[in-house]
Protein backbone atom coordinates (compact mmCIF):
# COMPACT_ATOMS: atom_id res chain seq x y z
CA UNK A 1 0.00 0.00 0.00
CA UNK A 2 1.63 3.67 -0.88
CA UNK A 3 1.36 5.68 1.77
CA UNK A 4 1.74 9.67 1.60
CA UNK A 5 2.74 10.09 5.12
CA UNK A 6 6.35 11.31 5.72
CA UNK A 7 8.42 9.67 8.73
CA UNK A 8 7.64 10.94 11.78
CA UNK A 9 10.31 12.26 13.97
CA UNK A 10 10.32 13.85 17.20
CA UNK A 11 13.01 16.42 18.84
CA UNK A 12 13.98 15.55 22.70
CA UNK A 13 14.13 18.91 22.80
CA UNK A 14 10.55 19.19 22.97
CA UNK A 15 8.99 17.34 25.68
CA UNK A 16 5.06 17.45 25.94
CA UNK A 17 2.56 14.92 26.64
CA UNK A 18 4.38 11.51 27.29
CA UNK A 19 2.28 8.28 27.23
CA UNK A 20 3.80 5.36 28.05
CA UNK A 21 2.60 1.57 28.51
CA UNK A 22 -0.92 2.72 29.54
CA UNK A 23 -3.85 1.03 30.41
CA UNK A 24 -7.23 1.50 32.24
CA UNK A 25 -9.86 -0.44 33.28
CA UNK A 26 -13.63 0.53 34.14
CA UNK A 27 -14.86 -2.73 36.26
CA UNK A 28 -12.70 -5.00 35.24
CA UNK A 29 -13.22 -3.84 31.63
CA UNK A 30 -10.08 -3.16 29.51
CA UNK A 31 -10.99 0.44 28.23
CA UNK A 32 -7.19 0.98 26.63
CA UNK A 33 -4.29 -0.97 26.04
CA UNK A 34 -0.63 -0.50 26.43
CA UNK A 35 -1.10 3.44 24.79
CA UNK A 36 2.65 4.99 23.90
CA UNK A 37 2.22 8.23 22.28
CA UNK A 38 4.77 11.29 22.17
CA UNK A 39 3.22 14.74 21.50
CA UNK A 40 5.21 17.49 20.96
CA UNK A 41 5.01 20.67 22.43
CA UNK A 42 3.29 22.85 20.41
CA UNK A 43 1.95 20.18 18.30
CA UNK A 44 -1.99 19.85 17.09
CA UNK A 45 -2.45 15.99 17.20
CA UNK A 46 -6.02 14.46 16.45
CA UNK A 47 -7.06 11.02 17.92
CA UNK A 48 -9.19 9.06 14.99
CA UNK A 49 -11.10 6.07 15.75
CA UNK A 50 -14.42 4.72 15.83
CA UNK A 51 -17.35 5.11 18.87
CA UNK A 52 -15.98 2.55 21.58
CA UNK A 53 -12.35 2.86 20.51
CA UNK A 54 -11.11 4.88 24.26
CA UNK A 55 -10.52 8.33 22.39
CA UNK A 56 -12.65 9.81 25.47
CA UNK A 57 -11.02 8.03 28.25
CA UNK A 58 -7.50 8.74 26.50
CA UNK A 59 -8.16 12.64 26.85
CA UNK A 60 -9.91 12.30 30.52
CA UNK A 61 -6.53 10.45 31.63
CA UNK A 62 -4.45 13.47 29.47
CA UNK A 63 -6.65 16.01 31.79
CA UNK A 64 -5.80 13.63 35.06
CA UNK A 65 -9.80 13.41 35.54
CA UNK A 66 -9.08 10.11 35.38
CA UNK A 67 -6.26 7.65 36.71
CA UNK A 68 -4.38 4.85 34.70
CA UNK A 69 -4.52 1.41 35.65
CA UNK A 70 -1.19 0.84 34.84
CA UNK A 71 1.42 3.23 32.81
CA UNK A 72 2.12 6.88 33.47
CA UNK A 73 1.04 9.93 31.88
CA UNK A 74 2.57 13.34 31.83
CA UNK A 75 3.49 16.33 30.58
CA UNK A 76 7.05 18.12 30.07
CA UNK A 77 8.63 15.78 32.62
CA UNK A 78 5.83 15.70 35.72
CA UNK A 79 2.87 12.93 36.11
CA UNK A 80 -0.63 14.65 35.14
CA UNK A 81 -2.34 13.47 39.10
CA UNK A 82 -5.13 15.54 38.59
CA UNK A 83 -6.64 18.14 36.74
CA UNK A 84 -4.85 21.56 35.84
CA UNK A 85 -5.15 25.48 34.39
CA UNK A 86 -2.28 24.20 32.53
CA UNK A 87 -4.90 21.81 30.49
CA UNK A 88 -8.29 23.15 28.95
CA UNK A 89 -10.37 20.57 28.03
CA UNK A 90 -13.66 20.67 26.08
CA UNK A 91 -16.11 18.27 26.56
CA UNK A 92 -18.76 16.77 24.23
CA UNK A 93 -21.48 18.04 26.49
CA UNK A 94 -21.27 22.00 26.71
CA UNK A 95 -20.04 22.08 30.62
CA UNK A 96 -21.29 25.55 31.04
CA UNK A 97 -22.27 26.30 34.52
CA UNK A 98 -26.39 26.96 34.40
CA UNK A 99 -26.50 29.42 36.72
CA UNK A 100 -24.20 32.04 34.70
CA UNK A 101 -24.76 33.95 32.04
CA UNK A 102 -22.52 33.26 28.80
CA UNK A 103 -20.31 36.51 29.46
CA UNK A 104 -20.16 35.25 33.50
CA UNK A 105 -19.03 31.85 32.45
CA UNK A 106 -16.47 33.14 30.15
CA UNK A 107 -15.32 36.02 33.36
CA UNK A 108 -14.86 32.69 35.44
CA UNK A 109 -12.62 31.55 33.68
CA UNK A 110 -10.39 34.45 32.88
CA UNK A 111 -10.63 35.66 36.38
CA UNK A 112 -9.21 32.06 37.39
CA UNK A 113 -6.31 32.19 35.14
CA UNK A 114 -5.49 35.74 34.70
CA UNK A 115 -6.40 37.30 38.60
CA UNK A 116 -3.75 40.03 37.82
CA UNK A 117 -6.07 41.86 35.15
CA UNK A 118 -8.69 44.65 36.38
CA UNK A 119 -12.43 44.01 36.00
CA UNK A 120 -12.65 46.59 33.25
CA UNK A 121 -10.07 44.33 31.02
CA UNK A 122 -11.63 41.10 32.36
CA UNK A 123 -14.71 42.10 30.94
CA UNK A 124 -13.06 43.18 27.41
CA UNK A 125 -10.98 39.97 26.84
CA UNK A 126 -14.64 37.97 27.65
CA UNK A 127 -16.23 39.63 25.38
CA UNK A 128 -13.46 39.54 22.82
CA UNK A 129 -14.02 35.82 23.05
CA UNK A 130 -17.30 35.68 22.80
CA UNK A 131 -17.42 37.68 19.61
CA UNK A 132 -14.30 35.64 18.58
CA UNK A 133 -17.09 32.37 18.43
CA UNK A 134 -19.89 34.36 16.77
CA UNK A 135 -21.40 35.13 20.07
CA UNK A 136 -21.82 38.79 20.84
CA UNK A 137 -25.21 39.08 20.64
CA UNK A 138 -25.75 36.20 23.34
CA UNK A 139 -23.72 37.29 26.31
CA UNK A 140 -26.22 38.19 28.61
CA UNK A 141 -28.20 35.02 28.28
CA UNK A 142 -28.15 31.51 30.26
CA UNK A 143 -27.47 28.25 28.78
CA UNK A 144 -30.62 27.01 28.83
CA UNK A 145 -31.89 30.02 26.66
CA UNK A 146 -29.18 28.68 23.88
CA UNK A 147 -29.37 25.90 21.54
CA UNK A 148 -26.84 23.14 21.96
CA UNK A 149 -24.72 25.10 19.41
CA UNK A 150 -25.01 28.38 20.76
CA UNK A 151 -23.89 26.28 24.49
CA UNK A 152 -20.38 24.51 22.52
CA UNK A 153 -19.53 27.37 21.03
CA UNK A 154 -19.63 29.24 24.72
CA UNK A 155 -17.55 26.17 26.36
CA UNK A 156 -15.19 26.48 23.61
CA UNK A 157 -15.33 30.43 24.26
CA UNK A 158 -14.64 29.75 28.42
CA UNK A 159 -11.35 27.27 26.94
CA UNK A 160 -9.87 29.19 25.17
CA UNK A 161 -9.89 31.93 27.89
CA UNK A 162 -8.15 30.12 30.10
CA UNK A 163 -5.06 30.73 28.16
CA UNK A 164 -3.82 26.84 28.87
CA UNK A 165 -0.45 25.79 26.96
CA UNK A 166 -2.75 22.52 26.19
CA UNK A 167 -5.96 22.34 25.14
CA UNK A 168 -7.60 18.91 25.12
CA UNK A 169 -10.73 19.26 22.94
CA UNK A 170 -13.36 16.02 22.74
CA UNK A 171 -15.72 15.76 19.69
CA UNK A 172 -16.43 19.61 20.23
CA UNK A 173 -17.83 20.71 16.86
CA UNK A 174 -20.28 17.23 16.90
CA UNK A 175 -23.68 19.15 17.48
CA UNK A 176 -22.13 22.44 15.34
CA UNK A 177 -24.47 22.80 11.71
CA UNK A 178 -21.41 22.24 8.58
CA UNK A 179 -21.18 25.91 8.22
CA UNK A 180 -20.51 27.06 12.14
CA UNK A 181 -18.34 23.87 12.26
CA UNK A 182 -15.74 24.60 9.75
CA UNK A 183 -15.88 28.26 11.12
CA UNK A 184 -14.87 27.20 14.54
CA UNK A 185 -12.37 24.53 12.57
CA UNK A 186 -10.25 27.50 11.61
CA UNK A 187 -10.62 29.61 14.34
CA UNK A 188 -9.08 26.79 16.28
CA UNK A 189 -6.44 26.70 14.05
CA UNK A 190 -5.93 30.97 14.08
CA UNK A 191 -5.75 30.33 17.71
CA UNK A 192 -2.72 28.03 17.69
CA UNK A 193 -1.28 29.12 14.83
CA UNK A 194 -1.53 32.81 15.86
CA UNK A 195 -0.27 32.11 19.53
CA UNK A 196 3.14 33.76 20.35
CA UNK A 197 3.93 30.25 21.55
CA UNK A 198 1.97 27.70 20.17
CA UNK A 199 -0.21 25.52 22.44
CA UNK A 200 -0.30 21.86 22.63
CA UNK A 201 -3.84 20.63 20.82
CA UNK A 202 -5.50 17.08 21.46
CA UNK A 203 -8.46 16.75 19.35
CA UNK A 204 -10.67 13.85 19.11
CA UNK A 205 -13.09 13.06 16.48
CA UNK A 206 -14.33 10.58 13.98
CA UNK A 207 -13.88 12.24 11.07
CA UNK A 208 -11.55 11.66 8.93
CA UNK A 209 -11.52 15.23 6.74
CA UNK A 210 -11.93 16.82 9.76
CA UNK A 211 -8.67 14.76 11.42
CA UNK A 212 -6.56 15.45 7.87
CA UNK A 213 -7.27 18.94 8.04
CA UNK A 214 -6.36 20.02 11.78
CA UNK A 215 -3.79 17.99 12.67
CA UNK A 216 -0.32 17.93 12.25
CA UNK A 217 -0.42 14.11 13.39
CA UNK A 218 -3.38 11.83 13.43
CA UNK A 219 -2.99 9.02 15.63
CA UNK A 220 -5.46 6.21 14.94
CA UNK A 221 -6.76 4.11 17.41
CA UNK A 222 -8.09 0.54 17.37
CA UNK A 223 -10.65 -0.97 19.78
CA UNK A 224 -11.79 -4.01 22.17
CA UNK A 225 -9.74 -2.54 23.58
CA UNK A 226 -8.45 0.90 22.51
CA UNK A 227 -4.82 0.73 21.48
CA UNK A 228 -2.79 2.55 18.82
CA UNK A 229 -3.26 0.80 15.44
CA UNK A 230 -1.09 3.62 13.27
CA UNK A 231 -0.04 7.02 13.64
CA UNK A 232 0.52 9.30 10.18
CA UNK A 233 2.42 12.74 9.78
CA UNK A 234 -0.46 15.09 7.77
CA UNK A 235 1.69 16.35 4.43
CA UNK A 236 -0.35 19.30 3.50
CA UNK A 237 0.65 22.24 3.87
CA UNK A 238 -0.57 25.13 6.28
CA UNK A 239 -2.20 26.90 5.91
CA UNK A 240 -5.00 24.71 4.72
CA UNK A 241 -8.26 25.03 2.31
CA UNK A 242 -10.98 22.59 2.25
CA UNK A 243 -11.81 22.60 -1.15
CA UNK A 244 -7.90 22.62 -2.51
CA UNK A 245 -7.16 19.74 0.29
CA UNK A 246 -9.93 17.23 -0.24
CA UNK A 247 -9.74 17.42 -4.19
CA UNK A 248 -5.76 16.25 -3.97
CA UNK A 249 -4.81 12.89 -4.90
CA UNK A 250 -2.91 12.88 -2.01
CA UNK A 251 -5.76 13.53 0.30
CA UNK A 252 -7.99 11.13 -1.64
CA UNK A 253 -4.57 8.27 -1.14
CA UNK A 254 -4.71 9.51 2.39
CA UNK A 255 -8.05 8.91 3.14
CA UNK A 256 -8.41 5.30 1.32
CA UNK A 257 -5.30 4.05 3.67
CA UNK A 258 -6.87 5.39 6.91
CA UNK A 259 -9.78 3.56 5.89
CA UNK A 260 -8.02 0.55 4.94
CA UNK A 261 -6.27 0.16 8.41
CA UNK A 262 -9.26 0.53 9.88
CA UNK A 263 -10.99 -2.25 8.15
CA UNK A 264 -7.74 -4.20 8.50
CA UNK A 265 -8.19 -3.69 12.32
CA UNK A 266 -11.55 -4.75 12.56
CA UNK A 267 -11.45 -7.71 10.19
CA UNK A 268 -8.64 -8.73 12.80
CA UNK A 269 -10.76 -8.80 15.98
CA UNK A 270 -13.56 -10.72 14.03
CA UNK A 271 -10.45 -13.44 13.03
CA UNK A 272 -9.51 -13.39 16.95
CA UNK A 273 -12.91 -13.32 18.18
CA UNK A 274 -14.20 -16.47 15.70
CA UNK A 275 -10.97 -18.66 16.79
CA UNK A 276 -11.22 -18.20 20.10
CA UNK A 277 -14.94 -19.47 19.88
CA UNK A 278 -15.17 -22.07 17.54
CA UNK A 279 -16.96 -24.62 19.09
CA UNK A 280 -15.10 -28.20 19.42
CA UNK A 281 -11.14 -26.80 20.20
CA UNK A 282 -10.75 -27.59 23.69
CA UNK A 283 -12.90 -23.84 24.45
Amino acid sequence: MNSTATPITRSIDNKGIEVRSLRFAYYGNAILSDVNLSIEDGEFVCLLGPSGCGKTTLLRLLAGLEKPSAGSVSWKGKAIKGPSLERGVVFQDYSLFPWMSLLQNVLFAIEKSQPQIGRKWRRQLAEDYLEMVGLAGAVQKYPLELSGGMRQRGAIARTLALGSPVLLMDEPFGALDPVNRAKLQDLVLDVWAGSTTRRTVVFVTHDVEEALYLADRVVMLGSSPGRVIHELKVPFARPRTRRTMVASSAFISLREEIDARFRQDVIARIEAETTINTPGEGV
